[in-house]
């Protein structure tokens, strides 16, 4: 049978990879870093068969011409290897996913699926630290987090849960690890709506959403110019509460929450939280460890990483 023995959260920023050389905090940043080596040390000591990695996409992937609020790769899955992040075909396991679809299906949650997907910093970022040099396939499930209207955060977490079942349900002896990607706190200089944006660098970006299928580069240098130009605005006392949380095993108490409350509490990019709500909710919200935390202005993100054990395997 089939099993998760293992649940990684862990932040990702490009900045992370082009601008190490502007970081003022330097002991924070190399915590962070410190602390992906000792996550992917405990993928490793894990033996994963598979790792499912529940990522965002930042309009490399999908686009407002279609975006579906879960999204599973089931063939060819192609890295957009912007800002120094891995490029080209990915490490798969087509066979696995397909079955993973077909159950997650049975059970109530209707991925999207693709036999080609595109992935992006949302899911390569994972691939680069948490699995470097690992030979471990992995399957991406895109969630929406910046294309309103969201998916309920109650839906992500019930898609957690049916992932858990759905793996569960395998006949096969394999060995998932689930990798959530994104957050922690953040605010990114995007329109509040994409439905109305405000001034030129809004309008240029909606645009960009819009039309960058199969020609996202030629945005590329002037949206990630509004980016780098952004003002920190990171709310470091909702992450430190929300690791806490974490740690007790008491994160499904944020399956209510509302992306207004998220956006109040956490920035639009906290948004993301919910792709860490549904790897916990497939660990079943099992206690976990904060490997580390570390608020980086020049990554405009409040960088976490966190492990949570399966229970049967911290047994064995």
């Amino acid at each position: 049978m089939a099993r998760i023995v293992l649940g990684v959260g862990a932040s990702h920023s490009t900045l992370m990879n082009t601008h190490w050389d502007q970081v003022v905090d330097v002991e924070g940043a190399t915590r962070f870093r410190d602390a992906l080596d000792r996550a992917r040390e405990a993928i490793a000591a894990a033996r994963p068969d598979v790792a499912v990695i529940i990522g965002s996409n930042h309009f490399r992937g999908f686009w407002l011409d279609l975006i579906p609020a879960f999204a599973l790769g089931v063939g060819e899955v192609i890295g957009s290897g912007e800002a120094k992040t891995p490029a080209g075909p990915q490490l798969t396991d087509p066979g696995f996913a397909r079955r993973l679809a077909e159950e997650l299906v049975d059970r109530g949650t209707e991925v999207a699926i693709s036999a080609r997907m595109q992935i992006d910093h949302g899911q390569t970022h994972a691939i680069q630290y948490l699995l470097r040099d690992l030979p471990v396939p992995m399957v991406p499930l895109v969630v929406n987090v910046f294309a309103a209207p969201l998916p309920r955060v109650s839906r992500c977490v019930e898609l957690g849960r049916n992932l858990a079942s759905a793996v569960a349900s395998l006949p096969e002896d394999r060995r998932v690890v689930v990798i959530a990607s994104g957050g922690l706190s953040h605010r990114l200089p995007w329109p509040a709506d994409w439905r109305d944006p405000h001034g030129e660098d809004e309008q240029f970006l909606v645009e960009a959403w819009l039309n960058g299928r199969g020609d996202w580069e030629r945005y590329d240098a002037r949206r990630r110019g509004i980016i780098t130009a952004a003002r920190p605005n990171i709310f470091t006392e909702f992450d430190e509460r929300f690791l806490a949380d974490l740690e007790h095993g008491a994160l499904a108490a944020y399956a209510g929450l509302t992306s207004a409350e998220i956006e109040a509490a956490a920035g639009n990019g906290g948004q993301e939280l919910r792709t860490w709500l549904a790897m916990a909710a497939a660990l079943g919200f099992a206690p976990g460890t904060a490997l580390a935390y570390a608020p980086m202005p020049e990554w405009l993100t409040g960088m976490g990483v966190a492990v949570i054990q399966a229970p049967e395997e911290a047994i064995a």
